[in-house]
């Protein structure tokens, strides 16, 4: 049996096993809901929560604000990020949250070694926020210390990145860590109980899909004279490869992830295009601006996949999977629908705070025991949309397997305040597959 096969078994599952799975989730995310409000529901000692943060920035700030939002009995122990600047911005802004969430000086570090630092305090609970180019040698430092994890999506940039974090998976799994990633429309109300119902025959057989994360343009920091190039690039992750994986890794990972959850399993096959046309300043890196790409499951259903930041265009941030019974249609916070004989609506007002309740889903599982290890479902939904971006950089159509496979590391092996040249923009039918 090819590895591929293998892994496609060992993520298909019958639907059966759908249901009971996404019953239990409902279930879970349920009791976990009213967790926070339940005063003692924890220990003061091995009970407590003790944050150590990896990344200042709005992102990681914001993963401990919704932690403290979580439950009771959560500390802010230790911080730490590649910038001064961005570490203090943070930390003047956590101290908001009380005295639980102010960190001494000893406990904030700076630099590339931060990360390491911040694992070896008392910390019991890292949140992993940097660009995701570091997120597997971060996800390795902290499993290796046997630390509970909340992870940024994606988990990876290349597919050597993947592949340490399937590896991951297999070693937190055995020590019994609680790993949740920021893939948080796994855990949102109206997300569980559509599925749910596509997991249960709802729409009937699945027969194709679509998604999309198609909006304006991001932020961008413009160049000042004093920054090197690593600091430049740093400072501006979205736009190069190497530390975010492309916008469709970036971001659109959110909308396959949801694709391959509905399917129960992840694509065989890619065959994608995509350029660089509106966004072109250097100032954005070299990275596409859009991209679209047709996937195949192993089972023969395609997946149209869609994203774009270009300003004065359409917006759409979607999903929808195509049954032969119906179709259902999920727009985060917004809309959940099925179509045909079995048409339902979930009511809006019934939909959750899903930042909040992927720490709530974390918390619960670490103080009741039983743990939650989402790296395995994140890793492949990752390495779907590098599969995508690798297609479309080189206009080939590229298989799980290569990606898998792939000698590609973007990530330098060593990190200096200096020149760092940004590659060419990728064109395809030149660009090669490595």
């Amino acid at each position: 049996m090819t590895k591929q096969r293998r892994l496609l078994k060992e993520g298909a599952a019958s639907r059966r096993d759908f249901l009971r799975t996404s019953a239990a989730a409902a279930v879970g995310t349920t009791l976990a809901s009213g967790w926070a409000s339940l005063p003692g529901a924890y220990a003061a000692g091995s009970d407590a929560i003790k944050i150590g943060l990896v990344g200042c920035g709005g992102r990681g700030t914001g993963a401990v604000k919704d932690a403290f939002k979580a439950a009771p009995g959560v500390k802010l122990v230790a911080m730490g990020d590649v910038f001064k600047d961005r570490l203090e911005k943070s930390r003047a802004e956590l101290k908001a949250l009380g005295k639980d969430a102010e960190v001494p000086d000893d406990r904030c570090f700076v630099g590339f070694d931060a990360y390491e630092k911040v694992i070896a305090t008392e910390a019991n609970y890292i949140v992993l926020a940097t660009p995701p180019g570091f997120r597997p040698l971060h996800l390795k430092a902290a499993i290796a210390a046997g630390k509970h994890v909340f992870t940024e999506k994606p988990v990876a940039v290349d597919g050597p990145g993947v592949r340490t974090v399937l590896a991951l998976y297999e070693e937190a799994k055995a020590k019994g860590l609680c790993v949740v990633a920021g893939t948080q429309r796994r855990h949102q109300t109206g997300y569980l109980e559509t599925i749910k119902r596509i997991h249960d025959g709802q729409i009937g057989q699945i027969v194709a899909a679509r998604c999309y994360w198609n909006q304006g343009g991001l932020w961008m920091y413009p160049r000042q004279p004093n920054w090197t190039d690593l600091e430049w690039q740093l400072r501006n992750w979205l736009y190069f490869t190497w530390l975010s994986g492309d916008h469709i890794v970036e971001q659109h990972v959110h909308n396959i992830d949801v694709v391959n959850w509905a399917l129960g399993a992840h694509p065989i096959r890619a065959l994608g295009m995509g350029g660089r046309q509106a966004r072109t300043d250097p100032a954005y890196g070299h990275i596409y601006d859009h991209f679209a790409v047709d996937y195949e499951y192993e089972n023969g259903v395609h997946l149209l996949s869609m994203c774009r930041q270009i300003e004065n265009t359409d917006k759409n941030v979607s999903e929808a999977i195509v049954g032969s019974k119906g179709e259902a249609i999920m727009i985060a916070s917004t809309r959940y629908a099925i179509t045909g004989p079995n048409s339902w609506r979930f009511p809006r007002d019934q939909d959750n705070a899903p930042y909040v309740q992927e720490h709530i889903d974390l918390i619960n599982a670490i103080r009741s025991g039983k743990p939650i290890n989402e790296l395995k479902n994140v890793a492949e939904s990752t390495l779907t949309a590098i599969m995508g971006r690798m297609s479309a950089y080189t206009g080939r159509e590229v298989t799980w397997e290569q990606a898998l496979n792939s000698k590609e590391k973007l990530v330098p092996e060593k990190l200096v305040w200096g020149p760092m040249p940004v590659p060419p923009v990728p064109i395809p039918g030149q660009t090669q597959l490595v």
